[in-house]
């Protein structure tokens, strides 16, 4: 029998080990990929607490799965609600928002994880206050332990018993519509979404929360106008952004506000304004020379109108007001510039038409870049909620014929 050398067999003892290697990786792998489809499953199906400690495993071990740090952020909020103490709460809400954030850094650049990870502190500070009325509130805080815990009927019976200590509590009243809607209960799920909105039109929430139930049930007429509603209701909500966006993908329309390039303004360290309009725009010629008027009226807005518009504002702010009348001084120059109508620059005839409509208003304030002109929109949307649903919905939605 022949005798093998020291080299055959550390070769032989070598190759058994990586072959080795190689099964307890491709095994190791398998592991994961079930553990992420029963943690995804889990946490489909509102069940986080299970959930949980699976998805921090796959994260772990997956570091870059978008998906996974989404609704790790979801569970850790869930979570968060049956924590024993405020600073665990706390603790929890920190994490959820950073794996929120590692999602978007992944590659989830969805309005709704954008918006979740906007709406968390960073001090992970957490909404603990339902009710002015202890008993309210403490029943409220019950029904969401028995909510995460996936306790329904239970979670139910508390919202119902906050419901009888402070009547008109729109958590309450949205919650049970959330608790319908996990029992696919829809038609009970509707009313009592209804009724939230009912209680405050003026937040975005309930109208949100009830198009889940319509687009499952692939009413998407009926669901793209509950998101239209929630998003006109709080534009600067990401969260508020993220439904029609959804509602968009599902039928396959597009969203875009028409384009109008306003130019450019800045801020300095010394809260010195600088308006930078195009040199393009300028050689062109023609009613593009016409936004030279814009910066002139904003000028003037700066320097006296607003005082005027505003007798009981102290410290200017750019408005709705001065905005609008800066685009329709635009208009009015063009006609100077350009005697032929048609001829006058696409853009310059689209803030002709929104005024007309009496939309343009309504462009302003959707299209609001920054804290001045959106300040005023709680106004105008109680008293003129039509022309913003108007211009959404002729405006930016555009769905498939």
């Amino acid at each position: 029998m022949k005798t093998l050398t020291l080299p055959v067999i550390l070769l032989i003892v070598g190759i058994s080990f990586i072959l080795a290697l190689s099964v307890s990786v491709r095994s190791q792998t398998a592991d994961v990929k079930q553990m992420r489809e029963r943690a995804l499953a889990l946490a489909a199906s509102s069940n986080y607490i299970d959930a949980l400690p699976l998805l921090q495993k796959v994260a772990t071990a997956t570091p870059g799965d978008a998906a996974v740090l989404r609704e790790l952020g979801f569970a850790l909020i869930a979570n968060s609600a049956i924590s024993l103490s405020s600073e665990d709460a706390r603790s929890l809400r920190i994490r959820a928002r950073k794996a929120f954030g590692d999602a978007i850094a992944a590659g989830d650049k969805s309005a709704h994880t954008i918006g979740m990870f906007d709406s968390l502190p960073a001090d992970g500070g957490g909404f603990d206050q339902f009710s002015t009325n202890p008993k309210a509130n403490e029943a409220m805080k019950r029904g969401e332990t028995a909510f995460v815990l996936n306790n329904m009927d239970e979670a139910l019976s508390y919202y119902q018993e906050a419901l009888g200590y402070d009547p008109t509590n729109y958590f309450a009243v949205l919650f049970i519509g959330d608790v319908y809607k996990v029992k696919k209960d829809h038609t009970n799920a509707e009313i009592w979404y209804k009724k939230a909105i009912a209680l405050n039109p003026y937040r975005e929430i309930a109208y949100r929360y009830s198009a889940t139930p319509l687009m499952a049930d692939k009413k998407f007429d009926a669901a793209r106008d509950r998101y239209v509603e929630a998003w006109i209701t709080e534009p600067y909500n990401r969260l508020a952004l993220s439904g029609i966006v959804r509602w968009a993908e599902a039928v396959g329309a597009n969203l875009g506000h028409p384009r109008i390039d306003r130019p450019k303004t800045t801020v300095g360290a010394d809260g010195t304004e600088k308006t930078t309009i195009t040199l393009d725009s300028l050689m062109k010629g023609g009613s593009q020379m016409a936004w030279i008027t814009y910066t002139g009226t904003r000028s003037i807005w700066k320097k006296e109108k607003f005082a005027k518009e505003f007798p009981d504002e102290k410290v200017y702010r750019h408005s709705m007001k001065e905005e609008v009348d800066a685009l329709r001084s635009v208009v009015s120059a063009a006609k100077d510039f350009e005697k032929d109508p048609k001829k006058v620059d696409p853009q310059i005839q689209m803030i002709a038409r929104l005024d007309s409509e009496g939309l343009l208003d309504a462009f302003v304030l959707m299209t609001a870049s920054d804290e001045g002109v959106a300040s005023d929109h709680p106004k105008y949307l109680r008293e003129h909620r039509d022309k913003l649903r108007e211009y959404v919905k002729k405006y930016v939605i555009r769905e498939k014929n």
